[in-house]
């Protein structure tokens, strides 16, 4: 893809996520069901905080196919690299399971994920952003330009890391609220709990190496080429 063109798709995929994110945000305080929308507001919900890490990582591919158009190939490559690890660590395994998890949850119980008395807080169209366009999405991303993903030891270091951060965020909110992010979690005991968040992080892993196999497939071992 010509770099002008994968610059118009970056800078659309981040004001698309942008407008996403701010739509969710806008959602006015008097419309949410309290029991809902507690301590922590939206952003203690991964499909949230997967949209402003997708935009983060959009505006960050923009800026590096701006500087690459401008010639400013020494800047462009230390962008590049923080782009590549924001894809391959996060913003592809991250928008696979939001994605995944979610309508999987959904089809079984919806209530355990998305309970019914959200569809007259958050339109349809907000809730196919958030939960469905982000698959096809990173898939495109895939498709659009090589990313060089890390050594397999860091990149899985780095996953866990931020897995383990989100963890702590849900386990305080509880703690603060004695209420939990998702209905689901209620129905764990503390081991059974502790064992689905083990299998989620083992399903991401596995979401994040198919994310460097598609990568593999298509592009091969070749560097990015300025």
């Amino acid at each position: 893809m010509e770099i002008s063109t994968l610059a118009t798709y970056h800078c659309l995929a981040f004001v698309w996520y942008f407008f996403v994110t701010y739509s969710i945000t806008y959602v006015r305080t008097e419309e949410r069901p309290s029991e809902v929308f507690l301590y922590g507001g939206q952003w203690k919900y991964l499909t949230v905080l997967n949209l402003v890490l997708q935009a983060v990582f959009y505006g960050v591919s923009f800026l590096a196919d701006v500087l690459r158009l401008i010639k400013k190939l020494r800047c462009a490559k230390s962008v590049i690299s923080s782009r590549d690890l924001l894809f391959s660590v996060l913003a592809f395994p991250v928008s696979t399971f939001v994605s995944i998890s979610f309508w999987t949850l959904y089809t079984y119980n919806r209530e355990l994920v998305y309970p019914k008395n959200i569809d007259g807080v958050i339109p349809l169209w907000l809730n196919h952003a958030m939960h469905t366009a982000v698959l096809p999405l990173a898939l495109l991303e895939i498709l659009a330009t090589p990313h060089r993903y890390p050594a397999k030891k860091k990149g899985l270091i780095l996953l866990g890391f931020v897995a383990f951060l989100y963890i702590s965020w849900v386990l305080w909110i509880y703690s603060v609220t004695g209420e939990w992010v998702y209905p689901l979690f209620a129905l764990f005991s503390p081991a059974g709990l502790a064992a689905f968040f083990a299998g989620s992080f083992a399903i991401i892993i596995s979401f994040y190496n198919f994310g460097e196999f598609l990568n593999r497939m298509i592009w091969g071992q070749s560097k990015f080429c300025f």
